[in-house]
């Protein structure tokens, strides 16, 4: 089977949340994936998508739209998870190529939801095997003991913060700048083909 080596996929996920605890019987689901694809032989993000995905155990909050701008209606209109999932393979690889998210939150909410909703993890398993937290990266790059977030990292990269920060796709563009600049010096992990 033929899969591109330099593609990789950049997630970001944004999730139903709560000015503190989630009111009961609620739970964190994801309602927006970010991904660009970058291709990393080439140095360069080449596509940014967004699926939208409607939540089934919770509902938007207001803290949510306002930290996020996503709103009930508009998460409504979305796809199941499963469907998300389904695309994540089918459009975009995911079962094959790597990915990379900012620290380990998406990896695990991915991890929890497709177990909580019997769906196949999109990403293969072990659910680290293709998994790059390129927040761990760029801490040990900069030799920081404290892992900044993103947007502290743009900073920290001289790069702009382009578009709304929590918003899915715009933070997986960010991040993806980010990955480019530790290609660039040299510190990102080339896994082997």
């Amino acid at each position: 089977m033929h899969h591109e080596p330099s593609l990789l996929n950049v997630i970001d996920l944004e999730a139903t949340c709560w000015d503190g605890q989630p009111p009961p019987g609620s739970v964190n689901e994801i309602i927006e994936i970010g991904l660009t694809v970058v291709d990393v032989s080439a140095g360069r993000r080449v596509s940014r998508h967004r699926i939208l995905v409607r939540p089934t155990r919770s509902t938007v909050s207001d803290f949510c739209t306002e930290l996020t701008g996503l709103t009930q209606a508009e998460v409504d209109r979305g796809v199941t998870f499963a469907e998300a999932c389904r695309i994540l393979v089918e459009e975009y690889g995911a079962a094959q190529r790597p990915w990379a998210s900012w620290g380990e939150y998406d990896r695990r909410q991915f991890a929890r939801q497709s177990q909580a909703d019997g769906v196949a993890y999109p990403f293969g398993y072990p659910t680290e095997r293709t998994h790059t937290n390129a927040k761990a990266v760029f801490a040990a790059a900069h030799g920081l003991r404290r892992k900044p977030g993103m947007d502290q990292a743009l900073q920290i990269a001289g790069l702009p913060l382009e578009g709304r920060h929590h918003r899915g796709e715009d933070d997986a563009w960010n991040i993806a700048a980010l990955v480019l600049d530790l290609l660039g010096r040299g510190a990102w992990p080339v896994p082997e083909a």
